[in-house]
């Protein structure tokens, strides 16, 4: 039986802190209908423009017990969780979240699952895909057998700002006008608009009861990634880049060239880079017959790229494929001081007083990383973001998804936003390779006499014997890279004293002035 145009319906979101579903809540808010958002870490949604109008289940889709909370009463679950990395054993894992998910969705009662997975090519067979690719082939079949109607969307490369796919395309021919490249730039794949997949994913509140299948979903163009990147370099006002693909490049290598040249790490580089390896062209485009009511034309290539640099060059950049965790970067909560007992914790506290109010001290610290620097020397930031680029880890480069305002969960350069206090306290968590665990509080605070005081800690949990080395070798730089940090956010917010405009900001409508101690 079809589902009414206008028909609303009780979603479940599963991965709202991520790329895909921190975009898909509002569009689903926006057509009327009710949302749930399953996390693990509630947090993470709480500063979201929309985080008042959902109800937010705590939980994990490894658990049947809280999933089988979260689906209570849900007629269309939305499944986009599923592992990024290569490591070892996350077919396993994505495979049996998978099973849990179907058979609490079954167990429910859900009307509909909706998942998205990747473009496959026809006629390939399934073992010779990438681990990636052959990962979410199987999550899709597990859940179309799982007794309740599934629409599988397949997509090949999402074009959107902050998705993985088009940093890797945007900074791969912005820093590289000659490019030795491997023999995958002339794979033909069939990029697709993230406003488009969004669109598509709403439109399955709507598909038939007896509907149970995968579709294809891509924009009206098939191209290379040469081509891809070249049509980048015209719309971006860039001169034409020179390309040479070269066959020795393995996807392996892809990778850590990828992870050096642009923001995205290696570990999620890799199985982008694979994926690449074969054609992904959509080869039916039945969804726009089964859904009621006629689907819009997709984007095209073109226009797809000008909005993605519309977002970013306005700082109306919602999510980043950063917006979700890195696979192995800690989750640990950071230990209270006064009960904590697992261990050694290395602290080294700072603080200064502040000529300056409280509100222009808030402006400086939420400023802090991308464009901005951290506030010390510029030469040891970066070369701490090259080493950790080195060993696989982030590095520097994921920068902000917004040049003025922080939310938990936010990727800040090689840290994430633990928790934002509004003219209080920033705390980050690290998420470079560390031999333990590594917490940076920032703090707006007033002495006795009601002076502002900037306080600074950082914290470090040591993993065994490798982490209290790494601690006391690092020990002689905390002071000018720690100490430098106080002096100069002190400096920083003391210097717009002068500023015309409201006390906290650089005068209406200006943005932060950048330090000359930032990166």
């Amino acid at each position: 039986m079809p589902v009414s145009e206008g028909a609303t319906s009780r979603c479940l979101v599963t991965g709202a802190t991520g790329y895909i579903g921190g975009r898909l809540v509002p569009e689903l808010l926006d057509a009327g209908h009710r949302v749930r958002c399953l996390a693990r870490t509630p947090a993470k949604l709480r500063d979201h423009p929309w985080a008042s109008q959902v109800e937010v289940a705590q939980g994990d889709v490894t658990r049947a017990a809280e999933l089988r909370e979260a689906l209570r009463d849900i007629d269309v679950a939305y499944y986009l969780v599923h592992a990024m990395s290569g490591g070892e054993g996350f077919e396993e894992n994505d495979r049996q979240a998978a099973r849990v998910f179907a058979a609490e969705a079954s167990r429910a009662g859900v009307r509909r699952i909706v998942y998205l997975g990747g473009l496959t090519p026809v006629g390939v067979p399934e073992h010779e895909l990438s681990p990636h690719l052959r990962s979410r082939t199987e999550v899709g079949r597990i859940l179309l057998d799982s007794g309740v109607p599934t629409a599988v969307l397949r997509a090949a490369v999402v074009i959107g700002s902050g998705s993985a796919s088009f940093e890797m395309l945007r900074y791969l021919t912005e820093r590289l006008p000659v490019m030795v490249t491997p023999s995958w730039v002339r794979t033909r794949v069939q990029p697709v608009a993230v406003r488009d997949v969004l669109r598509y994913l709403v439109a399955c509140t709507r598909l038939p009861d007896d509907v149970n299948r995968g579709f294809d979903v891509g924009g009206p163009e098939i191209l290379t990634y040469r081509d891809m990147m070249r049509r980048y370099a015209e719309v971006a006002g860039l001169p034409r880049r020179l390309i040479v693909p070269v066959p020795v490049l393995t996807p392996r290598l892809s990778s850590y060239w990828i992870g050096l040249v642009t923001p995205v790490p290696a570990q999620i580089a890799r199985p982008l880079a694979q994926s690449l390896r074969h054609e992904a062209v959509c080869h039916e485009h039945d969804i726009a017959a089964q859904v009621p009511g006629p689907l819009t034309e997709p984007l095209g290539f073109g226009r797809a790229l000008r909005l993605a640099l519309q977002r970013i060059g306005d700082a109306e950049v919602a999510t980043r494929w950063s917006s979700a965790s890195v696979p192995g970067a800690p989750s640990d909560p950071l230990p209270t001081d006064p009960d904590w007992a697992g261990g050694s914790l290395y602290t080294d506290r700072r603080a200064r007083r502040v000529e300056a109010s409280p509100g222009k001290l808030w402006r400086v610290i939420e400023g802090i990383g991308g464009e901005h620097g951290w506030y010390s020397s510029s030469l040891a930031w970066a070369v701490r973001g090259g080493m950790d680029r080195l060993i696989g880890g982030v590095g520097l480069r994921r920068g902000r998804r917004d040049p003025h305002r922080l939310r938990v969960g936010d990727a800040l350069d090689f840290w994430r936003v633990e928790e934002v206090e509004p003219g209080r306290l920033l705390r980050l968590r690290a998420e470079m390779r560390l031999p333990g665990l590594a917490w940076l509080e920032l703090r707006v605070a007033r002495d006795r006499q009601g002076r502002t005081v900037y306080a600074q800690r950082a914290l470090f949990h040591p993993h065994g014997l490798a982490g209290h080395a790494y601690w006391w070798a690092v020990a002689p730089f905390h002071g000018p890279v720690f100490g430098g940090m106080v002096r100069n956010i002190a400096a920083a917010a003391e210097r717009s004293r002068d500023a015309r405009g409201d006390p906290g900001t650089n005068g209406p409508g200006r943005r932060p002035v950048p330090s000359r101690f930032g990166r």
